[in-house]
């Protein structure tokens, strides 16, 4: 099941919970003892300066799929999410030896020089989020997927595994009032030049939410290589004896440029065309229980200025896309944290589990 620790830092007894939660993650994701440290060096560092320069924030903390969809194994995620007073210079910040709290300044450089995955957002009087990805030596050398091909000769091959594919996913993901499992999940594969992303709901929240989900997610791995409709169908067969789950597929071919969609349920999609976001509509249904007869996808050209957001009913139903053109090329899931960071707030209260997952273009400078 979808485990997330969900740390709230608002003081320095704090900083053990923040070191333990990566050390449980690495655990989980099967860091060998040198990342696990590390993991949990990079916790600490965020945690801390949620207290120095924010006044206390959230540390988000769980074992998630790479970015680029690889079978290779899971990387620990730490995201810290604050509405402080933001930075003023974000590059100068990254910096080791900056400082505006009197401390040596070397927590976020530490911070990027241990991750494989770093990427930080931050804006004057509303806030910072900050996202660290680390993973095993598999991981971190990408790994590659064994799910089948539909235009090669078996496995996906050597050369379309490998070739960078200019797309990545990731995403956030919180428990409702903390809990240690979430009813959501979200999952990426790879198959040659396709790239799946999915995010389930399980009906409600708690343990039996989560089961649904989580066969949801274990379903999608083995089956990246099937269009949306049919891997809903497969989904379908999967949660069987569950109580079911809103779910959504989008599916990238980054060889042709297009992406599918296609989900039943209530996880919301919208696509971002140049300085517009469109609507992805699912069909009314539950998969699992009373999935519907007839499945339609919906297709879309994809290009370096689109941006896909997939999330569950735990985002308010008004929550307003991200506008600022930085966020483009950021991380996938610092722009989910963004998004759920800046959708809530004291007066809408949030009811159930939140999950957002993102595919965003790799910017040209990026591998």
């Amino acid at each position: 099941m979808t485990r997330v620790w969900d740390v709230p830092v608002h003081d320095s007894t704090r900083l053990r919970d923040a070191r333990v939660a990566a050390e449980c993650a690495s655990a989980l994701a099967g860091l060998d003892r040198a990342r696990a440290d590390a993991a949990a060096l990079v916790a600490t560092e965020l945690a801390t300066n949620l207290l120095k320069h924010a006044h206390g924030g959230q540390l988000l903390v769980e074992a998630v799929c790479g970015p680029g969809g690889r079978a290779a194994g899971l990387m620990v995620q730490i995201a810290a999410v604050d509405h402080g007073p933001g930075m003023a210079d974000v590059p100068a910040a990254l910096g080791d030896g900056f400082s505006t709290a009197g401390s040596l300044g070397a927590g976020l450089g530490t911070c990027r020089r241990l991750a494989e995955d770093f990427d930080l957002h931050s804006v004057p009087g509303r806030g910072t989020v900050a996202i660290a990805r680390l993973g095993g030596a598999a991981a971190s050398r990408g790994g590659r997927d064994t799910a089948a091909d539909p235009s090669g000769s078996g496995p996906a091959g050597e050369d379309a595994a490998d070739a960078p594919l200019g797309v990545r996913a990731g995403g956030v993901n919180i428990p409702f009032r903390g809990a240690e499992h979430s009813g959501d999940a979200w999952t990426c594969v790879r198959a040659g030049h396709l790239l799946t992303l999915m995010l389930a709901d399980g009906l409600g929240h708690g343990p039996d939410a989560a089961l649904a989900s989580t066969a949801a997610a274990e379903a999608v791995r083995g089956s990246g290589h099937l269009p949306p409709a049919e891997l809903l169908r497969r989904l379908d067969d999967a949660l069987r004896g569950t109580r079911g789950a809103a779910a959504a597929v989008a599916q990238l071919d980054a060889r042709a440029g297009r992406l599918r969609f296609c989900g039943v349920g209530n996880v919301g999609a919208r696509l971002r065309e140049g300085d517009s976001w469109r609507h992805l509509l699912s069909r009314p249904g539950i998969v699992g229980t009373h999935r519907p007869r007839t499945l339609p996808e919906t297709e879309a050209a994809w290009g370096p200025d689109r941006l896909l957001v997939l999330h569950s009913d735990g985002l308010p139903s008004r929550w307003a896309p991200p506008v600022d053109p930085r966020l483009l090329g950021a991380d996938p899931a610092l722009v989910a944290a963004v998004t759920v960071r800046d959708a809530g707030s004291s007066a809408r209260p949030v009811r159930d589990d939140t999950a957002v997952a993102v595919l965003s273009p790799t910017p040209p400078d990026r591998p």
